[in-house]
């Protein structure tokens, strides 16, 4: 039986007991009947992550207690068995060992962001892909949203004219408090730099914010003013992040994210101006989107209403006014990698997810703004943008 006859197979490593973003990857593939989850190495201790696969009905023999196991077991079944690719949602800095295993192996991989721990390891990554030529899908997920395909549509399209000014928020307020001294585990490895990376809030949620701004506009930074701060005393990571971004072409731009936002929950939020028009998205009501012009009446457009284009009709499962949200969202950026691997061609653009590209821009975002903060705030380039 083909791939294009029946649910690809997925196995994950990461997201077992305890573990917030794995049980939201899983219901997002499992949505729309397209994937299977047949296997798992699920956490860092092998006990656990036996005990997790059992947990979730998994086959006894493929309950891996390590994701080196996974993969050699994996292999050593008739091809027709083996799995189809690997989901990725451990903390960051097992994302490149495991994918490159896996991708070297010539499976697909889908990968939490962001995409590596360094610029380095993105880059090695991205080569191997392409020599492989295997699927890598990067789940920046608020590009799954209908109502983001709408506003990429209307920017790209010349809704607004020519994009002249974009502002995108962030803010959180979980890391208010030092909440890593209490053996919370998702505030534990965010706040180490050895598992998370060399950005705290600009890479946990920074790179969203970025991967937004590209997304819908296509505007690419061509240099960056970066002020990171550590307000909890002891932190080692940033929990704010104020960005100045200069765009190709001219655009300027304002990025924020903060995670010592009291009151704050999930609040993203982007508005992009251009010589005619204007509209705003805000992710805590993420079934509208609101477009201003300059000598016409504001509209709303609505998921799951009239007129929208192909990529956010074909992101929507419910009649409108029938909310639908983040983990349709992430299953429409599975939907795309599925679509990818099932044709056999790693194409991000054309199959509507975000590639191992998107993955290698967004960690020189990160570096950039890092440098550029540890240089009192000195202009700094995303060295390496891809046109």
């Amino acid at each position: 039986m083909s791939n294009g006859d029946r649910p690809l197979r997925m196995g994950m490593v990461g997201g077992g007991r305890d573990a917030f973003i794995g049980e939201i990857h899983r219901a997002a593939a499992r949505l729309d009947g397209q994937i299977d989850f047949v296997a798992g190495a699920l956490s860092s201790s092998p006990e656990k992550s036996v005990e997790s696969g059992r947990d979730l009905r998994l086959a006894e023999d493929r309950c891996y207690p390590t994701w080196e196991a996974m993969l050699e077991g994996e292999l050593a079944r008739p091809e027709g068995d083996r799995i189809d690719f690997i989901s990725i949602v451990t903390p960051n800095h097992v994302h490149y060992p495991v994918a490159r295993a896996f991708v070297d192996a010539g499976i697909h991989v889908v990968c939490d962001k962001p995409m590596t721990l360094t610029v380095d390891e993105a880059e090695d990554l991205a080569s191997l892909v392409k020599q492989r030529g295997v699927v890598f899908c990067v789940t920046y997920n608020y590009s799954g949203y209908p109502m983001v395909r709408q506003a990429r549509h209307l920017v790209r399209g010349g809704a607004i004219g020519d994009v002249r000014k974009v502002i995108v928020e962030y803010n959180q307020g979980w890391l208010a408090t030092e909440l890593e001294s209490t053996g919370q585990k998702q505030a534990d490895w965010r706040t180490d730099p050895a598992r998370a990376g060399a950005g705290g809030a600009i890479g946990d949620i920074g790179s969203h914010a970025e991967q937004l701004i590209s997304n819908v506009t296509g505007l690419h930074i061509d240099t960056l003013c970066a002020d990171l701060s550590s307000f909890i005393e002891g932190r080692r990571l940033d929990d704010d992040a104020n960005v100045l971004l200069r765009f190709d072409g001219g655009a300027r731009g304002i990025l924020t994210a903060s995670q010592v936002c009291i009151g704050s929950l999930n609040d993203l939020r982007l508005r992009v101006w251009g010589t005619t028009g204007g509209l705003t998205w805000h992710q805590e009501e993420p079934n509208s989107l609101r477009l201003t012009s300059l000598d016409g009446p504001d509209t709303v457009h609505h998921r799951g209403g009239l007129g929208l284009c192909e990529e956010a009709v074909n992101g929507t499962r419910l009649p409108g006014g029938h909310p639908e949200a983040f983990i349709e969202a992430f299953a429409n950026v599975y939907l795309g990698a599925v679509r990818a691997m099932r044709e056999g061609r790693d194409d991000g653009a054309a199959f509507c997810y975000p590639d191992v590209q998107e993955g290698l821009r967004g960690m020189r975002f990160i570096d950039a703004v890092v440098r550029s903060s540890k240089e009192d705030c000195a202009w700094a380039s995303p060295a390496g943008q891809e046109a």
